[in-house]
């Protein structure tokens, strides 16, 4: 499967990397896999490296259980929740969009990944350039503020209170997108912010 590129004048180039990314907005997209999803309406998924085994779980029931199947779910999928949560979508029935915090170029297809991409549900994308093989903190950042920029609604399963992914949330509450958290008493901090406890029928419109 061909590698293509996606300029910001393509019709399919998502309008809201424009709106919410300013003078970052990055001119050229990479993409693998079926473009057609971008049409679709995109729940980011952002959880902290340090997260409850039982929020991941409930992350993970959720997904299998109560998501609507035309819900497609954004995420880097780097820490271990957002990994745990890509496994249970790789065996379900979601479209699935996948941003690395590297270039696609030399990127291994994994074998899990590959039918997936067959069926026309998973889609990589990313905006690094050919040489960026090796992802870093601002590298990290960057495909973050990518994701949610994207997105239609956001789902933080947990962020560790006073590190990088609460600090994220702090700034993409400026952008008025509607944010969500599972309701946990381990959530405390990030519902004080203002996130939203998760009402699943809310993802569907």
């Amino acid at each position: 499967m061909l590698t293509l590129s996606v300029n910001e004048n393509d019709p399919v180039y998502p309008a809201g990397l424009r709106s919410y990314l300013g003078e970052n907005v990055p001119p050229i997209i990479n993409a693998l896999g079926n473009l057609d999803i971008l049409n679709l309406k995109k729940l980011a998924l952002f959880c902290s490296t340090e997260c409850p085994a039982e929020l991941i779980k409930q992350a993970q029931d959720l997904i299998q259980t109560a998501l609507g199947p035309k819900v497609t779910v954004i995420s880097g999928f780097h820490s271990p929740g957002e990994r745990g949560c890509l496994s249970t979508l790789l065996h379900g029935n979601h479209p699935i969009i996948m941003c690395p915090a590297r270039s696609l170029s030399k990127m291994r297809i994994r074998t899990e990944y590959k039918e997936p991409l067959d069926q026309g549900r998973l889609l990589f994308l990313s905006f690094f350039r050919s040489h960026r093989h090796r992802s870093d903190i601002n590298m990290a950042l960057s495909r973050n503020r990518f994701v949610a920029a994207m997105a239609d609604r956001i789902l933080v399963v947990h962020a560790a209170p006073g590190g990088k992914t609460e600090g994220f949330c702090h700034e993409i509450f400026g952008w008025k997108k509607p944010l969500f958290t599972l309701a946990s008493d381990l959530n405390q901090n990030l519902m004080a912010l203002g996130a939203q406890p998760l009402n699943v029928k809310e993802l569907e419109h």
